[in-house]
This record gives structure tokens, sequence and C-alpha cells, in this order.
């Protein structure tokens, strides 16, 4: 440690640099870090001096980082990502009051909404807040307890438990359904309205993958609606604009109540799955242990089904 305290001569520098490094820009490192511009300057000067390199490529608008700084970055910010989530994670800890569930807006509109009274009921003093995002929860680097992911469960940085196998057929509204003409075969359904999923970041199947699946390979899906929500998606199913992507666990109660109709007989199991993940490297505290085993007893369920 005083070999580092003299090379770097203040871990406050790092951070002055890892700002810097990341947007390109003192005076934007600066703003972030609510510090004057010429602190941040000094700051990476004092680190090049006691450094003995040059970390950034100074121009008028904007600043580069050398071949030296892109090394330096890439174990700084990585290091104060992991000391970030530590923190996180210890605060948490030291609140003990709630826990963090990270979900697709489908999952929870259509899976956990719909059980949150019965998880109210088994568990009234549960403090539980319920994040929606449309990445696949990072969860150190974010700090939450529990997520969602969907894969193989082989993650390396945290544990996993399934809550749904991957399995895909055709959904839309009962209208929709009832007047869709000759359905006898896979692809008859080429000659319908297709709603297509296409999220910016996630990674979903396709139109294309489930018609090959289904050994449909000479002919495209046609255009048609595209959303970039699956909740929109579902949405948009109920309301008649066509034929959609049905994830059984998700859409089986719309299915039940009615709202949707499905071809369940042309199902595709993926072989992947959904997932509950939660951290390898911070234990979960005592209230997200009991969401966790609840949520793992709710899956059972409707894994049986």
């Amino acid at each position: 440690m005083q070999e580092l305290w003299k090379l770097v001569t203040s871990p406050r520098h790092l951070i002055f640099f890892e700002a810097a490094a990341r947007h390109g820009s003192f005076t934007h490192a600066a703003g972030e870090l609510n510090v004057q511009q010429p602190a941040v300057s000094a700051a990476i000067r004092q680190m090049e001096q006691s450094l003995g390199v040059q970390l950034f490529q100074r121009t008028h608008r904007q600043v580069r980082l050398t071949r030296a700084g892109e090394r330096l970055f890439s174990d700084v910010s990585l290091a104060l990502e992991r000391i970030l989530a530590s923190a996180r994670a210890v605060h948490q800890r030291g609140q003990n009051d709630h826990v963090t569930l990270s979900v697709s807006t489908a999952f929870a509109y259509y899976w956990m909404v719909p059980r949150l009274q019965k998880l109210h009921e088994d568990h009234p003093d549960l403090d539980l807040r319920l994040q929606t995002s449309d990445l696949e929860p990072n969860i150190d680097a974010e700090g939450i307890s529990l997520g969602v992911r969907r894969g193989y469960g082989d993650w390396e940085d945290c544990y996993s438990a399934l809550i749904a196998h991957e399995v895909i057929y055709p959904i839309a509204s009962p209208r929709v359904m009832a007047s869709a003409a000759n359905l006898q075969t896979v692809p008859n359904l080429l000659h319908e309205r297709l709603i297509h999923l296409e999220e910016p970041v996630r990674e979903r199947p396709t139109w294309g993958q489930w018609f090959a699946h289904h050994d449909v390979r000479d002919r495209e899906p046609k255009a048609g609606l595209r959303l970039n929500d699956y909740a929109l998606v579902l949405q948009a199913a109920i309301a008649g604009e066509g034929f959609a992507f049905g994830w059984k666990h998700v859409t089986q109660e719309l299915i039940a109540q009615g709202l949707l109709a499905a071809k369940q007989e042309w199902s595709w199991s993926t072989g992947a799955g959904f997932y509950l993940v939660w951290s390898r490297s911070t234990g979960l505290i005592p209230q997200a242990e009991r969401v966790r085993e609840w949520i793992l007893e709710e899956a059972q369920i409707s894994l049986a089904e």
C-alpha cells in the first residue's frame, strides 16, 4: 500500500482519472464530481508526474487516453466498479429494511404483480422494491438483491435457480385467433399479421427462429408491428393487432382469463430458461432470502402446471 500511495498520491486522484477517461473530458468529469475543472487537471498532472508517463493526449476540445492511460483505465474502472458494488451491498445490509428485485417490465406486470397480494399475506413485514429494467440485471454492479435473467443458469457472477423453462407458442386475441384463415399448419401462420419483439439490448428469440424450429426455412416472416418491450407486445396482441410470441410463464394466466388464445400445440422449448439470480460475492440479507424462497416456491407451482 505504501508503494501505491507513492505512485498514485491519493485515492481521490483515481476517481478523477476514471471520470475524465470515461467522459473524454476534464470539464465533464469535474461536473460529474461537483468540483472545479482545474482540480481535475491538477490531479491528473500529479498522477502523471508520480507515474512518470503521460496518461492523456490533450487537444483543444477533448482529451484522449494514451496507451498507458488505457491500460490504467481498464483496471481502475473495474476496481472502482467492484468497490461501488461492495459499498452498495454493505449500505443495503446496514439499512436492512428492503429487498430490490430487478425484472423485465413484462415479468413485473404479468408474473410478479398478480402474486404480490399473496406475498404480502405470507410476509406482511417485507419491504419489496420491484425495479424494471431493459437490461439483464447485473447484480453486483447495480447493488440489487435479486434479479431475473434469461439463459442457461451458468453465470460466473451469481447463483441461479430456475423459475421457468423457456416455452414459446403463438398467441393472439381470441377474436384474431378465431378469424385466422386455415391455421391447420405452421406455414399458414406466415400469412397472418405478426407482432415482432425487437428489444434493444436483451437477446431474445425471433419469429424467424421459431419458424425454423418448425422446419419452415424457405420464407421470411413478413413485416408487421415491431415493438421494443414485451409488455407492449402483449398489450398489442390483446388489442387484436396480430399474432405474437407467447412465453408460457408470462402468458398462461392471460390465456386462462380469456384475454389471449394460444396455439400451444406449436410450442417451442428452446432449452433456455428464466432464472432467479443473486450474488456469489455478497450474501443476501434475511429479508432477501425470504423473498428468494417465496418466489421459488411460486415458480415450482407454475412449473408443475
